[in-house]
């Protein structure tokens, strides 16, 4: 994988966390609609899950640590801090 197409992919993790981590914190919906809170939630899962299995072999150790254990406001901590 280029730098180029990392970049592009960190960047979309960065986003899918954060969309993730929003989905979670969204009390309103939960308490208006539990079950579109569910479908919401799940959905933003697999994104994350999916660009997750995106990342190649050489991706950073610390981040795929933090992805495979569900550490996600790590993960979206570490992607904040790097330079793309």
């Amino acid at each position: 994988m280029s730098t180029a197409m990392m970049n592009v992919t960190l960047q979309e993790l960065r986003e899918a966390l954060q969309a993730r981590l929003d989905v979670v914190a969204d009390r309103a919906l939960y308490e208006q609609d539990a079950a579109a809170h569910l479908a919401k939630l799940q959905a933003a899962s697999e994104t994350v899950d999916r660009l997750a299995q995106a990342l190649p072999a050489s991706a950073d150790s610390m981040l795929r640590h933090y992805l495979e254990r569900q550490s996600y406001v790590k993960a979206l901590d570490w992607l904040k801090s790097q330079p793309f």
